[in-house]
């Protein structure tokens, strides 16, 4: 019995395993190796050195910025558009007929399921800062307000707005599900009861949609960190460093300046802020309990 339990792990788990390997600890392993090295565009390693580091931490500039920058984005995106937006479009959705609320959420899911550089291009429209654009239009035919230009004068705003509305629709997804699966006769119990709508979410919602809640927060903090396909798409982290965020800036240094040592150990620092933050958040959100055993075994 001990040996078919092996196998039937070996198969389940070994694809699964390799891939976590091959995609995610490889990586950082040989990240970990060019980090402590001199490569540059010829990728050829001279010398072993820490200098990468030492650079960081007495020589480059930007990196304050970066990171004040990183921080505001992600908790701006996060709080505002991916955890909160997200739950009141789930909230909206459910609380109109069916055909209403799916019809929604299909019309918002579009843009997460059309090529980035589409969704940029609408963005590079809507943002315009000539009469063309389409955010002017409505300014100067509804309240007369002259061509504003979001690129320059609100360029923080602008990618918190691109990737929130995106981000959005995940949220809107998971916390939709968990909405559903509450027993219907809690919400007839609490109406029978006088509570109102806004005490009904308050009491029943959301402490029952306390797991997926945790989730999303965890799991978009992360990819905020680490994304920035549309950032570098729509701004290029323009103008000048203004919406440069760390994994942008990483990928600019690596890629764009040909250092990849140093691009190396700027995506390390990444990686450490990275588990730092899921071990944290883990902790405060008491996620353990959510992977908990069940507590009826099945034979």
């Amino acid at each position: 019995m001990a040996v078919r339990q092996r196998v039937n792990a070996l198969i389940f788990l070994g694809p699964a395993s390799l891939l976590l390997f091959f995609f995610f600890i490889a990586p950082v392993v040989v990240d970990l190796f060019v980090a402590f090295t001199d490569m540059g565009r010829t990728l050829k390693v001279t010398e072993f050195t820490t200098e990468n580091f030492e650079r960081m931490l007495t020589r480059d500039r930007r990196l304050s910025q970066t990171l004040a920058i990183t921080f505001v984005y992600v908790l701006s995106t996060l709080a505002v558009f991916n955890v909160t937006f997200g739950l009141i479009l789930a909230l909206v959705t459910t609380q109109v007929p069916d055909r209403i609320g799916g019809f929604f959420r299909a019309v918002w899911l579009l843009p997460r399921m059309s090529p980035s550089v589409i969704y940029a291009l609408l963005w590079a429209w809507v943002i315009d800062p000539n009469e063309r654009g389409l955010l002017n239009q409505i300014l100067m035919n509804t309240v007369g307000v002259g061509p504003i230009d979001l690129m320059n004068d609100r360029p923080m705003l602008l990618i918190v707005l691109a990737n929130g509305f995106i981000g959005a629709s995940m949220g809107m997804i998971i916390f939709t599900s968990a909405i559903r699966a509450i027993p219907q006769h809690l919400f007839y119990a609490a109406a029978a009861d006088g509570a109102g709508r806004l005490a009904i979410v308050w009491h029943i919602t959301l402490p029952a949609i306390r797991w997926p809640l945790s989730f999303i927060t965890v799991y978009q903090t992360l990819s905020l960190l680490v994304s920035f396909e549309y950032i570098w798409l729509i701004t290029d982290g323009g103008p000048f460093y203004d919406t440069t965020v760390y994994a942008l800036y990483v990928y600019k240094r690596a890629f764009e300046n040909g250092q990849y040592a140093y691009g190396a150990a700027l995506a390390l620092v990444l990686v450490a802020i990275g588990i730092a933050l899921a071990l944290l958040m883990w902790r405060f959100f008491d996620m353990k309990r959510l992977l908990q055993q069940p507590r009826i075994e099945v034979h």
